[in-house]
């Protein structure tokens, strides 16, 4: 097992040579390749990750928020090597153990009746496979996204997706339409409370529909709590009444946790919170906290049998390789010994979310706090009053030099976190320990003098 690095493990020579080997060779995602300088690292364990030159960074991102039951767990490494000395890998037209039983304890977890579970490399293809489902379970072609979303970056998902991301990929031709979703904070609605913003919501996806044409529309995809796009947590009703909706004019419903399950938001799931089955629930990082690349959609029994007698047309290579399906054994075993899930809950309850109101009534730049688990988010913002954003939509270069500065110096403090347009997120491993969280959470107090300079 990693251990801690010490001042004399430091070997700035090494990071040097990764660097250099890194900067000939890897091409980046997300990234103008010659504005880049990525952090050589040396190595991680639990809620910290080290870099060459010995500096610490306490892991307040989860890496991209998946990592979480820490980095390096014993129990998950010592799995992916076991199953590497049994059976390394097999093609997915074969039964495996490993895999069944990772279908079965995801099964196990997932609301209602989605006992089905279709395997792929990660959540972006997890949704592509669910909306094909959905497709071609309906035989209509349209799907809804909110706005505020993150699907993934292949062809179906980055249309899907809602954020600036999408832009340079977007066809206007892969069938989606985007409608806004709750956001009391920045309403679309001018509502003034929770239940007119649900209200208002669930009209607008309803007008959204009916003159788009119901019996065109296959499904309806949602993040059960946004994850990228700020951690909006719905308000009460609006899941179930897009539930109602979905029921009444036969669409599928479609809840992405590829960010959100797996105890992010303190339950298995974040549809736990809302009561609410989807029709296709898509997976990913959490199942395993990225050890080896995995996602998958948990399907429901009316759209499994569509399939009984006719083939599914849509396969990978590698869906429920061995080397992830025994890490994701391993891990949400883990998790429930050591009482992962609960842990998010009762560190989200008792000491981020407190915390984190505090904080906000210290710093003129924090407007609001919004969260669940270990899934949070700070809306950074000018004025208080008038919620200007701390930067422009999409902003880059000069125009995000408030939120550049905010990242540094969290980091100077020993805090990586986790940026996004005006926002950042505490979004640490589930594994989180109370010490951890009080830990980053003072950095993060300390490094919010940064953005505080830039509001009036």
């Amino acid at each position: 097992m990693t251990t801690t690095p010490s001042a004399s493990a430091a070997d700035p020579a090494a990071g040097a040579a990764v660097k250099a080997a890194d900067r000939a060779h890897v091409f980046h995602s997300w990234s103008a390749q010659g504005l880049i300088d990525p952090l050589p690292i040396a190595g991680a364990e639990g809620s910290y990750f080290w870099d060459y030159d010995g500096n610490r960074y306490l892991d307040f991102s989860s890496q991209l928020v998946n990592t979480n039951i820490g980095h390096q767990h014993p129990k998950v490494v010592a799995a992916i090597q076991e199953q590497a000395a049994k059976l390394c890998t097999i093609a997915p037209g074969f039964a495996v153990d490993v895999r069944s039983e990772a279908a079965r304890l995801v099964a196990e977890r997932t609301p209602g009746d989605l006992d089905k579970i279709f395997f792929t490399n990660g959540g972006a293809e997890a949704v592509e496979n669910a909306v094909r489902m959905a497709r071609l379970h309906t035989g209509r072609a349209k799907v809804l996204s909110a706005y505020r979303s993150y699907h993934g970056a292949t062809a179906t998902a980055i249309n899907l997706t809602g954020d600036p991301r999408r832009w340079p990929s977007d066809t206007a031709s892969a069938g989606v339409i985007h409608f806004w979703g709750p956001f009391l904070y920045r309403s679309a609605f001018h509502a003034e409370n929770e239940q007119q913003e649900c209200e208002r919501a669930l009209a607008h996806l309803e007008q959204t529909i009916a003159f788009e044409g119901p019996q065109s529309i296959a499904a309806i995809i949602l993040e059960t709590v946004p994850g990228t796009a700020g951690i909006m947590v719905p308000p009460a009703g609006y899941l179930a009444g897009v539930r109602e909706i979905c029921d009444r004019h036969g669409i599928v419903f479609i809840l992405d946790e590829v960010m959100a399950g797996f105890g992010r938001t303190g339950h298995w799931f974040a549809a736990d919170h809302f009561g609410v089955t989807p029709d296709l629930l898509t997976f990913a990082k959490g199942v395993n906290s990225g050890y080896v690349p995995l996602g998958g959609v948990a399907i429901s029994a009316e759209i499994a049998a569509t399939f009984d007698q006719r083939p599914y047309p849509g396969g990978l290579t590698y869906s429920g390789h061995p080397l992830a399906c025994a890490s994701a054994v391993a891990t949400m075993n883990a998790m429930a010994e050591e009482r992962i899930v609960e842990n998010a809950a009762d560190i989200g309850e008792r000491v981020i979310g407190p915390a984190l109101r505090e904080i906000a009534e210290r710093h003129p730049s924090v407007g609001e706090v919004r969260g669940l688990g270990v899934f949070w988010a700070l809306d950074l913002v000018k004025n208080k009053e008038t919620r200007e954003p701390l930067v422009p939509y999409n902003a880059a270069g000069a125009a995000n030099a408030p939120m550049a500065e905010f990242a540094a110096a969290c980091k100077r403090g020993g805090l990586w976190p986790f940026v996004n347009m005006n926002r950042t997120h505490v979004v640490p491993a589930c594994t989180v320990t109370e010490a951890e969280a009080k830990e980053g959470l003072a950095a993060l107090d300390e490094a919010l003098t940064a953005a505080d300079a830039h509001t009036v």
